[in-house]
């Protein structure tokens, strides 16, 4: 029991702080990207910690494989070449003792992976996408920047604010230039500044900007002289109509709905993908676990390069039949399995080529006549 609480305190701790620096990596990356479109308008700045939030289930699904297959590369790595496998060996302590310690753990992993994938993932995808509609379908106060000029949202109007009033709802200082259209019969241009506006929202979703106390300036095409009106209030249509709901991936589909419907090669490429995360963690701890054998001298990276290059065939594979799927090249009900097969009779192998049965196959195949 005391060697049974060793090993899998020893993986737990490796692939606990792999999977905290691969997060880390990953959500900077997708943080800087959100905060990219936060900063260009595209997106209210307030709900960038959501959808950072939201993310979180997909990239966690995706990492936790990699970081248990590196956390036992790293953890038994080790341990071997620091000597102390050989003193367990020495104790009886065998490598398949070992595999089936580690087995234990990388199978509560997986089941936990999956209900990540098949329940959670998919949950948070939509929460996102709602999200997002609720931030499209705003009254457009939120997304406003500031000392910006930014594009109406029907694309007709330039609209720069100098001072906003969160508090008010209310624009200090606004500028708005209208443009005439590309066959447009009204060849127009208009230049409005006001002291304040504020946006106003329709039954129907279409968005006026409300401007109050300003002037209007406006001449047609090739006439040099411009008109001006002074007005105590002035409406600017900036967006026609209610903003359609995005249209949802099957990643924001539950994994009950997909099998209550009809299922196509998208649905089924989806549902093989699902189940292939925690079933690539128990495949890739029998490829690993050998894999992590080394010589005290060789030290514990001796044999990373190839363990990765088998990971990444592995999931390169996996990425390639689920597009295969999706496009009908391979039968739904043939799936990822073949890849599974396949990475299994790879981890089977490695584990057996040091143990007796093994060395009896090995011996069969060299006695075999030519």
């Amino acid at each position: 029991m005391i060697i049974f609480r060793y090993l899998i305190a020893e993986v737990f701790k490796a692939q606990l702080a792999v999977f905290l620096v691969l997060m880390t990596i990953f959500v900077s990356q997708k943080f800087v990207k959100i905060l990219g479109d936060a900063s260009e308008g595209e997106l209210p700045g307030q709900l960038v910690m959501s959808i950072i939030a939201f993310k979180l289930p997909q990239l966690a699904g995706l990492i936790l494989p990699l970081s248990v297959f590196l956390g036992i590369l790293l953890a038994y790595g080790r341990i071997y070449a620091d000597s102390e496998m050989s003193v367990l060996h020495a104790c009886g302590v065998s490598e398949w003792y070992v595999t089936r310690v580690t087995l234990i753990f990388a199978l509560i992993l997986s089941m936990i992976t999956g209900g990540v994938t098949l329940f959670v993932a998919p949950w948070a995808a939509e929460q996102e996408y709602q999200v997002r509609d609720k931030a499209d379908a705003d009254t457009g106060l939120s997304s406003i920047i500031s000392g910006r000029f930014q594009v109406s949202g029907n694309k007709k109007a330039v609209i720069f604010v100098e001072d906003i009033n969160r508090q008010g709802n209310m624009l200090n200082r606004v500028f708005v230039a209208q443009m005439p259209q590309i066959g447009e019969a009204d060849d127009r241009t208009t230049v409005v500044y006001a002291e304040r506006g504020d946006i106003a929202e329709e039954a129907t979703g279409a968005q006026k900007l409300v401007l109050h106390n300003g002037k209007q300036y406006q001449n047609s095409l090739g006439d040099q002289q411009f008109q001006k009106i002074e007005f105590s209030e002035y409406q600017i249509q900036i967006r026609e109509q209610e903003v359609e709901q995005r249209r949802r991936k099957l990643s924001a589909v539950p994994t009950a709905k997909l099998l209550e419907g009809p299922l196509t090669p998208e649905i089924m490429a989806e549902l093989h993908w699902r189940l292939s995360i925690p079933i690539s963690i128990i495949l890739l701890t029998l490829i690993a676990v050998p894999m992590s054998s080394v010589q005290p001298r060789q030290g514990k990276f001796a044999k990373m390069l190839p363990a990765l290059g088998l990971y990444l065939g592995y999931f390169i594979l996996l990425i390639a039949g689920r597009s295969a799927i999706e496009d009908g090249k391979i039968p739904p009900h043939i799936g990822l399995w073949w890849i599974h097969i396949t990475a299994l009779f790879i981890g089977a192998f490695l584990i057996i080529r040091g143990r007796p049965l093994g060395s009896k196959l090995r011996a069969k195949v060299k006695r075999r006549p030519a």
